[in-house]
């Protein structure tokens, strides 16, 4: 049964009967949307990402073809919600039997497999356990060669969704792989990472967008642009290490919304097509959560050895590009939300 204000239960059912019904797009835009706005708690964004979990499950039952991709987006939905809240036993439940369908139609988890389930080894976990020993066995081989390799990066995959600036009444959706550089900006990536596995970059915006220069996003507290802070502590309150009086900085005397991380900025890497880098004020070390995304057309130069290049897209640059037109208004902000669904590893 639904909890929450008025308009929060209205959705979750009107949304419930969407699903039932077939309509699943019309459901989980109606729950990115309406539902999530409603939301004044984790406890009522859990509901509402659990019945987006529902609802993806139920796509992946109208869409064959698509199933591993739908039903794995339905498994990050309840990890997402069970970060939010450990202790809700139905949220577990529903993920495990989830697990288990997908066990049945050899579908991975997408994030990794599920190894234990209250504390007990699952088939897969056994199954894993052996590869793992078989791994150790061999590993000593290959040591001192591995040490030697750099640190792998990591890839994330952004969920947008924007209005095609050549059809007006088209809404798309479309994904935004991005290959981190771990070993030239880990501390930007650390933070990043950080941000994105715990969904606070999860239905948020691009709120400024410049056509032939970059488009911006990541406002975690505001969405335009005046807010958005470290997810970790680095020693910077706002930039600074130490307030005027001298006394240093701690994450006990700096609120977290001050927060930032660091610059990386003369890691060699250029403000090339492509790349993802820190937004921040003109001062240094004051980048936080909000990041940008430089289109195919643009070659930001002027960029380089001041803000933090820390990854780069891999696939979908068309939807950047794409979003890099759509219309916008004051403060180059587009005129219809240009929408980051979800974050999360690849």
């Amino acid at each position: 049964m639904p909890t929450g204000p008025s308009s929060l239960k209205d959705a979750l059912s009107r949304a419930t009967s969407m699903i039932e019904s077939g309509d699943v797009d019309g459901a989980l835009e109606l729950l990115r949307t309406e539902a999530w706005a409603a939301a004044e708690n984790n406890s009522h964004k859990v509901q509402v990402i659990s019945l987006a979990a529902e609802a993806k499950i139920a796509k992946g039952d109208i869409d064959m073809a698509n199933r591993k991709a739908h039903w794995q987006d339905a498994h990050n939905s309840y990890q997402r919600a069970q970060k939010l809240e450990p202790s809700n036993k139905e949220i577990r439940r529903a993920q495990n039997k989830l697990a288990s369908m997908m066990d049945e139609q050899s579908i991975s988890l997408g994030k990794g497999w599920q190894l234990f389930d209250d504390g007990n080894p699952t088939p897969t976990g056994l199954a894993a356990a052996f590869v793992g020993l078989m791994v150790f066995l061999v590993a000593f081989k290959f040591a001192g060669e591995s040490l030697e390799q750099p640190l792998e990066s990591t890839d994330v995959t952004l969920q947008v969704s924007y209005i095609h600036p050549d059809d007006p009444n088209s809404r798309l959706e479309g994904e935004i792989v991005i290959q981190l550089y771990a070993s030239e900006a880990p501390k930007h990536v650390e933070n990043f990472l950080y941000l994105v596995d715990n969904g606070m970059y999860d239905s948020t915006i691009f709120h400024r967008i410049i056509d032939g220069f970059m488009i911006q996003g990541g406002d975690i507290d505001d969405m335009n642009g005046a807010g958005g802070y470290a997810g970790i502590w680095y020693g910077y309150c706002n930039g600074q290490i130490s307030g005027s009086n001298g006394e240093i900085y701690t994450s006990e005397n700096c609120p977290r919304s001050d927060w930032t991380v660091p610059d990386e900025a003369d890691n060699g890497l250029l403000h090339e097509p492509s790349v993802i880098a820190m937004a921040k004020t003109s001062a240094p070390n004051t980048g936080g959560s909000q990041f940008y995304i430089v289109p195919t057309d643009s070659t930001p130069s002027h960029l380089d050895g001041v803000h933090t290049v820390f990854g780069k897209v891999t696939s979908g640059m068309n939807h950047v590009d794409a979003i890099s037109k759509v219309a916008t208004g004051g403060s180059d902000k587009p005129v219809e939300d240009v929408r980051l669904i979800q974050a999360y590893r690849s």
